[in-house]
This record gives C-alpha cells, structure tokens and sequence, in this order.
C-alpha cells in the first residue's frame, strides 16, 4: 500500500544505488523534481529506462549518476541533442555510458511483459531493421501455432518506476489524465515505485475516458510536489516551458555551464519547493 511521504524520503526509501531506475512521462508528467531529488542524494551507477530520454536525463547522466540506459529516442525535443549524453558516448565524461537502444513499439511492449510478469515480449517489428545488428537484446521466435517468426525482446522489470501525476488522494490512489504513455505498465512492471502529484485531495474526482487511476496497492510512495514535471506541462495545471527546453541547449552544450546550472538549481535548492524553482528558471 502505498505510503504519503515527503519527496526527500521517497528517494531515500526507494531508490538504490546500483538500482535500475525507469522515469516515464511522454512529453507529459515528466518527474523532473523526482530526477533532481535522485542528484541531490547522490545516487550512483543506476541504470536509467526511459523511452524518450530528454532533458531530465541528460541532466542524470552529466553527474554521472548514470552507468547506462535503455532508451527508444534521445534528444531535446523540438531542439537538438542531448549534449551531455552525446558527451558520455562520445568522450566518455564524466563517466562512460552503456546504451541499449530500442524502437518505441519494443519499449512498450516490453514494459506491458513486465506488467504482466513475462519473460518477454514477442512483436511485429524490427523487419528490415538494422537495430538487431547491434543489440544482443533483440531476438526472435517461431509462433508454435502459425510458423510467424516474430522479433521477441527482454521484459522491462525495474527495481524502481519514478512518475508524476495529476492527483493522489489521502489513501494513495493516483490519477492520470492527458497523454499517459506508459506510466501505468512501468509501475505495474517495477518492484517499487514513486508517485510525485500536483496535489493530494480528499477524493479523487470520477476518472475521465481518458484517465488512469494507478490504486494504492501498486504504489509504494506518493509524495506531494506542485510544479514537479516542470518544464514539461501538467494537465490543467501549467503548460510545457518551450523556452526552457531551447534554453537548455546552451546550458548543457558546455560542460562548465552545465555544472554550474545544476550547482545553482539542483545542488543548492531544496525538494520542498519545486514550484519556486520553476518560478526562477521558467
């Protein structure tokens, strides 16, 4: 069951160094006030899963929090790259990064296999492809009823699933609304897992046709943080910064800049309030 804890200890209860960590969030109810909590606390040798990593982990790996990652797409949405993940590739600073790249089709599907507890996950996909040339993880299986071959990928089970939502009421059940994404799946899929939410009510208003409600027993910790998928949006609440996201490419190009900005807005500020943070650097 799911326990209402401040976001300082959420972290420390659940998130372990050496752990595989999924932060999910497509283009909505990214945790970005989960991921700087994760660099304040020093966390290290994680291996991140993220389908789209953006920015937040561009910001994990230029600490070196990171010793690897599972992604479908890297980059800075609308923008370029991701300078200090190309920097880990390419030059291996500040710490040289296992990467293990998919299609979004596989992540999803893999992710939805370690929901349910499944070795794996069989696809229509990666024909013709050249992703299988370099990714060991990426193999294939005879159907025994039809003779299909079908491309066949590990399931995703993290040790830990960090997401941001909308609400959670005083019980710990969370709601979603607007794009999901695989938000859903990947707590489904992790052994614990971290709900940051805009806000905690008393009760949950009647979930929407497009909603999720994640119930309190698939969820460890719930931890209230207004403003925490800042710079992306949350629904209803603010819209995406789009100048913060073209603003980060300078930031993160140099590798001095990049320090300096997470010494000023990560290092030096506090978990409890996220909100004035977005406030400084919107």
């Amino acid at each position: 069951m799911a326990k209402i804890v401040s976001l300082k200890e959420a972290v420390a209860e659940n998130v372990r160094d050496g752990d595989t960590v999924a932060m999910e969030g497509f283009t909505h109810l990214i945790p970005y006030a989960a991921g700087h909590e994760v660099i304040r606390q020093g966390k290290k040798d994680l291996f991140l899963i993220r389908m789209t990593p953006d920015i937040l982990y561009d910001q994990l790996i230029g600490v070196g929090a990171a010793r690897g990652m599972k992604f479908s797409w890297g980059g800075n949405p609308g923008v370029g790259s991701l300078h200090r993940f190309r920097d880990a590739v390419e030059n291996q600073w500040p710490r040289p990064l296992e990467i293990e790249e998919h299609s979004h089709a596989a992540m999803a599907n893999a992710y939805e296999a370690g929901a349910a507890n499944l070795p794996f996950a069989a696809l229509r996909g990666y024909i013709g492809a050249d992703l299988p040339k370099v990714n060991p993880n990426i193999k294939s299986v005879t159907c025994p009823f039809t003779g299909e071959v079908l491309a066949a990928v590990p399931a995703i089970r993290p040790d830990v699933t960090i997401i941001h939502a909308l609400r959670a009421d005083r019980k710990g059940n969370v709601l979603l609304e607007g794009i999901v994404g695989v938000q859903k799946e990947a707590v489904l899929a992790a052994k614990r897992s971290i709900v940051t939410v805009e806000e905690i009510v008393d009760e949950l208003d009647p979930p929407s046709p497009n909603s999720v409600v994640l119930p309190s027993w698939a969820v460890t910790a719930v931890a209230e943080v207004p403003g925490g998928a800042f710079p992306s949006y949350a629904q209803g609440y603010y819209p995406r910064s789009n100048a913060f996201y073209i603003a980060w490419d300078e930031i993160a190009r140099d590798r001095d800049s990049f320090l300096k900005w997470i010494d000023e807005n990560v290092m030096q500020a506090g978990p409890d309030d996220f909100a004035g943070h977005a406030k400084k650097v919107a």
